[in-house]
Order: C-alpha cells, then sequence, then structure tokens
C-alpha cells in the first residue's frame, strides 16, 4: 500500500466531481436496512475524511482509519470546521486495532484494492469480523477486474486546475490483476510567485478482485457473506459491473 503524499493536498480538489452527497446517502441506506440506525461506525480507509464527515453527520459515532498521516490531517482540519466528534486513527487497515467493537464498519471509494495480496485482504475481514458487534455489519465497494482491464487499461489523464495539474499514466497487468497508474503533479507553491509550482511524484498499485474471489476471502476469514449490488443499484452485480458493494456480517461472537 502507498500512502498518499504529495497527492494528498489536492485529493479534494481532484474528487470535486465525485458525487459524495449520493453515494453517502446510498450507503446510509444500506446501513439502515441492515439494522444500523445509530452507534459506532468504522470508516476503514478514510482518506480526508469526505464520507466519515458525512456519516457522522447522520448521526453515526465515527471512527477514521487510514495510513496516511497527510490525508488524516485535511480530515482533522474538516473535523475542526464542522464540530463533529470524529475519533482519527493512523493505522494501516492491516493491522488496525480499536478500543472495542463496533455496530458497523464500512470501507468504499476502493480502499480496499490498495490490498494487493488476497491473504492480507482475508487478514482486513478477520479483523472486522472480531471488531463487529455480534451480528455487526460489514459494507464495502471495490473496482473489478473488469474496470481495471477494460474501462481504465493503459491510458492517460491529465487535468489543469490553475492551481495544481496531474498526469496518470495508468498501466493494467492483466496476469497479475494489478493496477499501476504513475501520478506527476504540479501543485502551485503558497507565497511564491503566481507561475512557481512544485513537482511531485507517486506511484500507486491495486488489485482487481472478482465478486467470487472476495466471496472466498470472506468466507475465509469469519464473516457471513449476505449480499453484493451493482453500485448505487440494488441490482445483482454483471459481468461488466465496475463497482460493486457487498454486504457481510458478523459471526462468531454469539455462537461462542
Amino acid at each position: 500500500m502507498e500512502a498518499y503524499t504529495g497527492f494528498a493536498a489536492v485529493y479534494d480538489i481532484f474528487m470535486d466531481n465525485v458525487p459524495y452527497e449520493e453515494w453517502s446517502s446510498y450507503l446510509h441506506g444500506l446501513l439502515l436496512e441492515h439494522g444500523i440506525e445509530e452507534g459506532i461506525v468504522l470508516d476503514l480507509g478514510c482518506g480526508t475524511g469526505a464520507m466519515t464527515e458525512r456519516l457522522a453527520a447522520f448521526g453515526y459515532d465515527m471512527i477514521g482509519v487510514d495510513n496516511s498521516e497527510d490525508m488524516l490531517e485535511l480530515a482533522m482540519e474538516k473535523r475542526v470546521q464542522s464540530g463533529q466528534d470524529i475519533l482519527y486513527l493512523l493505522q494501516d487497515m492491516r493491522e488496525f486495532e480499536l478500543y472495542g467493537t463496533v455496530r458497523a464498519a464500512v470501507s468504499v471509494c476502493d480502499s480496499v484494492n490498495y490490498i494487493t495480496e488476497p491473504e492480507e485482504l482475508k487478514e482486513v475481514f478477520r479483523l472486522v469480523n472480531n471488531y463487529l458487534d455480534p451480528e455487526g455489519v460489514f459494507i464495502f465497494d471495490f473496482n473489478t477486474v473488469y474496470k481495471y482491464k477494460e474501462v481504465m487499461g493503459d491510458t492517460v489523464i491529465a487535468e489543469d486546475r490553475g492551481e495544481c495539474s496531474f498526469i496518470w499514466d495508468n498501466y493494467c497487468y492483466d496476469e497479475e490483476k494489478i493496477n499501476e497508474y504513475d501520478l506527476t503533479l504540479f501543485i502551485r507553491e503558497e507565497g511564491k510567485e503566481k507561475n512557481l509550482y512544485r513537482k511531485y511524484q507517486e506511484t500507486h498499485y491495486q488489485r482487481g478482485y472478482t465478486l467470487d474471489e472476495m466471496k472466498e476471502l470472506i468466507q475465509g476469514s469469519g464473516l457471513i457473506f449476505e449480499t453484493a449490488y451493482d453500485a448505487f443499484t440494488h441490482e445483482a452485480p454483471t459481468e461488466k459491473s465496475e463497482r460493486i458493494y457487498i454486504i457481510a456480517r458478523e459471526y462468531g461472537k454469539l455462537q461462542k
């Protein structure tokens, strides 16, 4: 997993086309459908807290976990502005630790795709099962192999926003199911001449998963798979689904 560094500073600027309000309403709806109306909710891979803040606004007691200090600094700035009582923890989701159990856990915006080794992802799921209340709910999304191979593929994306710009070189390695993207960022220096930019370079890796692979990892971790949806719908995933939501439940505590 690569922690966001230079990109963290401009992440929200380049993600301003993401319909977070719609996504959070969809996620909130799934939580309600599965009996989670209140209580502590864990956000794994919370990033700058965009979703964490919105779930807190729905009334949940939020905990955000991320392994990027730069991203969490931005999340904490948002917390100051909103006044929400959110606990942020600088931890790797592959070995996170909590002080107690939670009603539900969520992980969205393809955070789990950053776990490129299936056995490590199974360990993430095992930890989630361990920290969920009895019959607690885990909801997460992931990008599919189809999306990385057929939609993103070997492409180049570039954007110029004035105060910052980026070049995104994307490479998809079919056999390894690995998607690599090389980011080159140019960010305007504060307090300097307007035409002075600092260059940053980062490389990120994500792994594409199939629904069957996810089901196997979930069941191997101790969680119970409940259902899967084509993202932002209540329809079953298809071969051309680009993002899939999965709902799983805690298993083991009441059975002991």
